[in-house]
């Protein structure tokens, strides 16, 4: 008679929503119809909770909390929650979900600083539990948003009530004030969060499942003080065990996700895990991509049959989003990178202008010198606000191609479409990975197994390649340049020539004191003369040279620009017809 009325549930569930509930089932996660599901996502980091890094305020104000104060110092406690309304009303709009799905995303990760939903302890009465509407109408809205895309929504406990980790800059942990380890309070408002967001939410299909801490990083026992030594964890699985019966005392349909001490990465003492709709998350951050980078999680989810999913990741090039995508879904591992804005951002899938006046208040926090006036600082930070809408960010599309396209394969295309005759710029050189759309020594970050602080683009602007590129002095540019040419590297660009014929190439360079050599290479193999590139006596003096004849065909060409001898700055190749 159970089987029976299980059955009956699901069936109503899947007639009803159309895919169901997400839930565990052996290592896979499924959706409603038993259907394997990957989840390919993306966490909106910034949004609910500020991370000092992401609006480059990380050297002297990591934690909102630290963020805020300095705001309110500048213009008052009523701008303070003026900007941060505008803040919030345009950091996530239902335009910035749709953008989302037609770029190939299938879910979010909703990072949630408590403060949104309840007040701080210290501000309740007695040990009570009291409610603020903002971060549920904002989660409403969220919600209705993914089910207009039919993607699948995972809130994420990013701020936990008095902060869980040692790492004040994730979770706005205040030092002075005790954390969630070390008070019961902050542990019962937790337990009470999570209740009340899974009565909410309960028969929503769209919610994918609740994340029900975000990377704690805490020393219990151990000396590490961000847990990595732990070899028990009980607080964090004894805690971690009570939101789970909590939730299961009004939704029975959710999976909860958990995560390890050390970041999300240390389940010692955590497992076995107690419920039968759980999985296991896991963050990858700047190490190999390799099946040992993961054979931890791998070992995990064979042994106790539990689906496992990289919950974050992100912050390196495009190469490394491409091969730690590629490792996991191979795995079949689903993931959720990040974030979806940061202020002038390489390595995200947007990126948001920094306009003067916050640099004019940033520059003033950072190095101290004459206080900003109240209506200047307001003015600047409202318009921060407002660059933060969809409609102004920067596309990266070189990383959403990466992360897409890329891991299904090594063939490039055109950044943007390049007609011969005409001006191509150096930084606009094919969508693709190393070693096919170009060529560059340093391309990847693998600090954490490596120890050293990889480079991949130098120069932090436009793109997330290898390629080196920095802001061009050149009054005839597109803005940008690459610099920190390498001997033997290269560039690759796909164009259409409007005809068959022999073309002159007029290149535009600077270089301070070296003699720089290149040539031009087709895909059949033809090469072109080699070309000098003599000295301008100055990285922001400009010059060109010629080289004077290479065949292309009409139609589709692709046009390897060789480095032979580097040490130069390209600004553009000018592709003339040579006429006779």
């Amino acid at each position: 008679m159970k089987k029976t009325i299980i059955y009956f549930f699901a069936v109503l569930c899947t007639s009803i929503y159309g895919q169901g509930f997400l839930h565990s089932e052996g290592q896979k996660i499924v959706d409603g119809n038993g259907q394997n599901v990957l989840l390919r996502g993306l966490g909106l980091g910034g949004w609910m909770i500020q991370e000092g890094y992401m609006i480059q305020t990380g050297a002297f104000a990591g934690p909102q909390h630290v963020i805020k104060q300095k705001i309110q110092e500048l213009v008052g406690p009523e701008n303070t929650e003026e900007f941060y309304e505008a803040y919030r009303a345009n950091g996530i709009t239902k335009r910035d979900i749709d953008s989302l799905k037609a770029w190939g995303f299938n879910s979010i990760r909703l990072p949630m600083h408590y403060n949104l939903f309840t007040p701080p302890i210290e501000n309740e009465n007695n040990g009570d539990v009291s409610w603020l509407e903002k971060g549920f109408t904002m989660t409403d809205s969220l919600l209705q948003w993914c089910a207009d895309n039919k993607m699948y929504l995972i809130l994420d406990l990013h701020g936990a009530p008095g902060g869980q980790g040692n790492d004040a800059n994730i979770s706005d942990y205040d030092k002075t004030k005790p954390s969630l380890w070390e008070s019961e309070a902050n542990q019962e408002k937790m337990i009470a969060l999570w209740k009340k967001l899974a009565e909410r939410y309960k028969d929503q299909p769209w919610i994918g499942g609740y994340d029900i801490i975000n990377e704690p990083n805490w020393n219990f026992t151990g000396t590490n003080p961000n847990g990595c030594d732990e070899t028990s964890n009980a607080p964090l699985r004894e805690l971690m065990m009570r939101v789970t019966k909590a939730i299961r005392e009004v939704d029975n349909n959710h999976i909860i996700i958990i995560e390890g001490n050390c970041w999300g990465n240390n389940y010692e003492g955590i497992l076995p895990v107690w419920d039968d709709n759980m999985v296991l998350s896991f963050h990858k951050y700047w190490n190999y991509n390799t099946k040992g980078s993961i054979q931890k999680m791998l070992d995990y989810r064979s042994h106790y049959n539990i689906p496992i999913w990289l919950g974050e990741s992100g912050e390196n090039s495009n190469v490394w989003f491409k091969d730690a995508i590629s490792l996991v879904e191979s795995n079949n591992i689903g993931w959720a990178f990040w974030p979806m804005k940061k202020v002038e951002n390489i390595a995200g899938v947007t990126s948001v202008t920094k306009n003067p006046g916050y640099e004019t208040i940033r520059e003033y926090w950072s190095k101290g010198g004459k206080k900003p006036s109240k209506e200047f600082a307001k003015n600047a930070l409202m318009q921060l606000a407002e660059n933060y809408k969809m409609e102004h960010v920067t596309i990266k599309t070189d990383v959403i191609d990466a992360m897409f396209r890329q891991i299904q394969t090594n063939e490039t295309k055109p950044y943007k479409a390049h007609t011969i005759p005409g001006t191509i710029y150096a930084s606009e050189y094919d969508l693709g990975t190393n070693g096919y759309a170009y060529l560059d020594d340093d391309f990847i970050n693998y600090k954490v197994d490596t120890g050293i602080q990889g480079d991949w683009n130098k120069g932090g602007v436009m793109r997330n390649d290898g390629v080196d590129i920095q802001i061009c002095q050149d009054e005839n540019s597109n803005g940008y340049e690459v610099f920190d040419i390498k001997n033997g590297e290269w560039l690759l660009f796909t164009v259409n020539a409007l005809q068959s014929s022999d073309y002159k190439v007029i290149i535009r360079y600077s270089s301070e004191n070296t003699m720089g050599q290149l040539h031009l290479e087709l895909q059949n193999g033809e090469k072109s003369e080699l070309v000098s590139l003599p000295s301008t006596g100055s990285n922001v003096s400009y010059k060109q040279v010629t080289l004077s004849s290479i065949k292309l065909n009409k139609g589709i060409n692709k046009i390897k620009v060789v480095f032979d001898t580097g040490g130069f700055n390209l600004n553009y190749l000018n592709f003339k017809q040579n006429y006779n």
